[in-house]
């Protein structure tokens, strides 16, 4: 099976809202992690999607869920104070079923771009290499600086990727590196890429399109509104 875990933990505090969570914003009627869940819905070699949600927002999202017919979604789970207590919190729900050789996709709720084609090509890429990591190359210079004010060097830029989502792995493994990291007491490691890597583990890049943006900022957000306008537009004039 392929299990795809959608993380809607965040608060958005980058995107000054004083209302709802960045991934219940919406755009055209429909709220940011909606957009996310049709296209892994929809995607048929998705399973089923586990959602830790920020706490308090959990009936919330289980009403947005009902109202626009998702239907692989089996849990709604409550996230944890931070990142990794929520994937710990997703992958332990997961242990109760999922095989060792299941397939997991982490994915986040704010990145509403992903496409069916990237979905397959992290399936497949588990499959043929045991990892997944979607990243898109560097395009600027990188800098280092000890202290913050001044250069200490500059990083060959095409030897360099950023990292995005999803990050897919067989279960075994991705749950094998969390408890590692548990024991590990670690605080910085933000995402299951970073964590692998500092155990050891060499994984397998997957490119994706740059328009596979996170929405942390207003101005990712009208980033965000410029692609789905234009996504549009091409559907309806063949641009």
């Amino acid at each position: 099976m392929n299990h795809a875990l959608i993380f809607a933990g965040g608060t958005g505090v980058r995107m000054h809202t004083t209302g709802k969570p960045k991934q219940f914003l919406e755009l055209y009627g429909k709220p940011i992690i909606i957009y996310t869940l049709e296209v892994f819905d929809q995607h048929p070699e998705i399973d089923d999607i586990v959602i830790p949600c920020v706490a308090g927002w959990e009936t919330y999202l289980e009403n947005l869920i009902e109202k626009y017919h998702i239907k692989k979604v089996r849990k709604v789970l409550t996230g944890g104070k931070d990142t990794q207590e929520s994937k710990m919190n997703a992958l332990q729900y997961l242990k109760t079923y999922a095989k060792e050789d299941d397939i997991v996709l982490l994915h986040d709720a704010v990145r509403p771009l992903v496409t069916p084609k990237l979905i397959s090509d992290n399936i497949a890429a588990v499959k043929e290499y045991g990892s997944a990591v979607t990243v898109v190359p560097f395009t600027e210079t990188g800098i280092i600086s000890d202290d913050g004010v001044n250069t200490s060097k500059s990083i060959i830029r095409n030897t360099m990727y950023i990292a995005k989502a999803p990050q897919s792995f067989y279960f075994k493994d991705v749950w094998d590196a969390h408890l590692a990291g548990e024991e590990m007491s670690y605080t910085i490691t933000i995402d299951t890429c970073s964590l692998m890597t500092e155990l050891g583990k060499k994984l397998h890049m997957v490119p994706c399109e740059t328009t596979n943006i996170k929405i942390t900022t207003p101005e990712d957000y009208f980033i965000f509104k410029a692609l789905i306008d234009l996504r549009e537009s091409n559907d309806i004039f063949g641009f």
